[in-house]
Formats: structure tokens, C-alpha cells, sequence
């Protein structure tokens, strides 16, 4: 096996041993119809909220009608990230276009950050210069966002949630949330006594758990891309547990990464004992991984041990003929190759 296998084995498929596809437990015809449904609520809110921020001259209304904006494009993103993520594996992507709802996420977490940035600054004006705001309409408007943001919540928390794809999408439509009822409560301060300055503040609360998400959806998406080991999942510890099995004497070259969110891989070379039947060990593992870990994409390249060095007098002659045999195993996998070992 060349390097370039050696690396990238788990997104291959060569007959019946081969790793089938990855489930969440949750349809991606499921996701996708929650996911329509959320869309089209927020829309059609979004359009009325608009003219409303207007009319009372609500930063706050109108910074909930921008979020919603954003909630219906991350949405749409989402949709077309499941989509290409769904497209079998061929040609140059050997993993499919499964990476594309780490793209998706990436764009959701950015455009929180740069959507709250823009909100902040103009919250900071109206706190140093307050307009006159109509209080009532703001409420109102307010108290019914949040009877649609909750509905749209509810439908995206039916999708499944271990995709940062999703994940995303949720985020967005959690924090228009909890702006709207940021915005209910400005609004009833302005209309019991008046405080302008209320509207501001209600923005900069929202601006902040802006922050809050979108720094989490590009952190989480950006290990991905970084090829880092999954969160949970600690490879000194994993190594250690996997050089612990019986007739396992080595473990190095060990790689865990995620191929996509909830979709970890794992590639390692593993030397046996002398003697030891390096099939049932390859398999002994994956079954391992498998259940302790969740890591179904596996490629463990399987050797025995080196034997003792052999050492041959030969007759009238005072120089050793050393010879050093390595035993060879080929798993499930095809041919290995050796690469030079560091201890684990």
C-alpha cells in the first residue's frame, strides 16, 4: 500500500469488506423536510418584521429581521450541503462531498460573527444618540417572533443535531430567539417608562451570544479541516488502550481525524508478537474501536514483530553474517508497507 492509500484507505469501498455508509439515526429526507419547514416560517415572518422595524423604528426589530435573514440563508445552505454531502464517493473525492456541510457551518459561524460586529456598532451609536422608539409595536412584534422562532427551533431540533451542518443552522435560529425575547423585553421597558436606550441594549445581549455561537461553529468546523482528532476522543489514551491488547507489542504512526462531523477515521500500524495470528488482532481492534470509540473508518496495517537477530559464525571466518527477518502479514486491507517506526 503507497502512502497516499495509507492515508487515505477509509473512504474507499472494495467489495464486501469494505465500510458502508455512516447513519446518524435520522434521515437525511427527515432533515431536509424540518429544515423546509423552519425555512418557511422564518421567511414569511422575516418579510413582515421588516416593515414593522421601520414603521417603530426598532434597531432591535430590524437587527431581529437581519438575524432572520441570516437563519434563512443558513438554512438554505444546510439544504445544499446535504445534497452534495449525499453524492457517492467517485473520481479525485474519494470521500464523496462530504466535507461540504463543514463548509456550510463555516459560513453560518462567520456570518454570526460578522452580522454581530455590524449590530454592535450600530447599537453603540443609538446608545450614545437614542431615536424615539414605538414601544408597543415593538412588543408586539416581538412577542410574535418568539412564537415563530420557538416553532422554527423545534423544527430544526427534529433534524438530526451531530451534523455541524445543522447544528448550524440551529444556532442561528436559537440566538433569534433568545433576541426576540430580548427585543419583548426592551420593548416593555420602552412602553413603562419610556428608557429609548433599552432598544440598544437588548441588541449589544444578543450581539454578544452571537459571538458565543459563531465562535463555536468556526472552532469545531475549523478542527475539522485541520484534520484534528474528534473532542472526545483522546489519541495518547485511545494508543494506549490499543497497545494494551493481547499479543500487541507496538502501535505507532497512529492518525485519528473526522471526515466529516460524527464521522471519525482512524489509520495505524500495529506490530504483533511473534506467533501471534495478526488477523484476529485486526479484527480484535476494529472491534474495539468500533464499540468504545464509534470509529467505524479504519485502516490498521498489521505486521508481525521483527524475530531475534540471528547470528551465523561462518567456518575459518571471524565475521558474523547477521540476518534480521521480519515477518509479513497482509490483512483484510491489501499489502502493507513499513513505514520507519517512532514508539507510540
Amino acid at each position: 500500500m503507497s502512502d497516499h492509500d495509507h492515508e487515505h484507505g477509509p473512504g474507499h469501498d472494495h467489495g464486501p469488506g469494505g465500510h458502508a455508509g455512516h447513519s446518524h439515526g435520522v434521515s437525511a429526507d427527515a432533515d431536509r423536510r424540518w429544515l423546509a419547514i423552519a425555512l418557511t416560517l422564518i421567511t414569511a415572518f422575516m418579510a413582515i418584521e421588516v416593515v414593522i422595524g421601520v414603521i417603530a423604528r426598532s434597531l432591535a426589530l430590524i437587527s431581529d429581521a437581519a438575524h432572520m435573514l441570516t437563519d434563512a440563508a443558513s438554512i438554505v445552505l444546510a439544504l445544499i450541503a446535504m445534497r452534495l454531502a449525499a453524492r457517492p464517493a467517485k473520481g479525485g473525492y474519494t470521500y464523496g462531498l462530504k466535507r461540504a456541510e463543514i463548509l456550510s457551518a463555516q459560513a453560518n459561524g462567520l456570518s454570526l460573527l460578522l452580522l454581530g460586529a455590524w449590530l454592535a456598532y450600530e447599537a453603540v451609536l443609538r446608545l450614545i444618540d437614542p431615536p424615539e422608539v414605538e414601544g408597543g409595536l415593538m412588543l408586539a412584534t416581538a412577542l410574535a417572533g418568539i412564537v415563530v422562532n420557538v416553532a422554527a427551533t423545534w423544527c430544526i431540533s427534529k433534524a438530526n443535531r451531530t451534523s455541524l451542518n445543522v447544528e448550524g443552522a440551529y444556532q442561528h435560529v436559537l440566538n433569534d430567539l433568545f433576541a426576540f425575547i430580548g427585543t419583548a423585553v426592551a420593548g416593555l421597558i420602552v412602553v413603562l417608562t419610556g428608557f429609548a436606550r433599552a432598544d440598544a441594549i437588548a441588541t449589544l445581549v444578543v450581539v454578544a451570544l452571537m459571538f458565543k455561537a459563531g465562535y463555536g461553529l468556526l472552532r469545531d468546523s475549523g478542527r475539522i479541516f485541520l484534520e484534528a482528532a474528534p473532542a472526545n476522543i483522546d489519541p495518547d489514551a485511545l494508543g494506549d488502550k490499543l497497545v494494551a491488547q493481547p499479543a500487541v507489542v507496538e502501535v505507532h504512526d497512529l492518525h485519528v481525524w473526522q471526515i466529516t462531523s460524527g464521522q471519525a477515521a482512524l489509520s495505524a500500524h500495529i506490530l504483533v508478537e511473534t506467533g501471534g495470528d495478526c488477523h484476529a488482532v485486526r479484527r480484535d481492534l476494529e472491534e474495539l474501536l468500533r464499540d468504545a470509540y464509534g470509529i467505524t473508518h479504519t485502516t490498521l496495517q498489521v505486521d508481525h514483530a521483527p524475530s531475534p537477530v540471528l547470528e551465523l559464525a561462518l567456518p575459518g571466518n571471524r565475521d558474523l553474517l547477521v540476518s534480521h527477518a521480519a515477518l509479513h502479514c497482509e490483512g483484510a486491507h491489501g499489502p502493507v508497507h513499513r513505514d520507519e517506526p517512532h514508539d507510540h
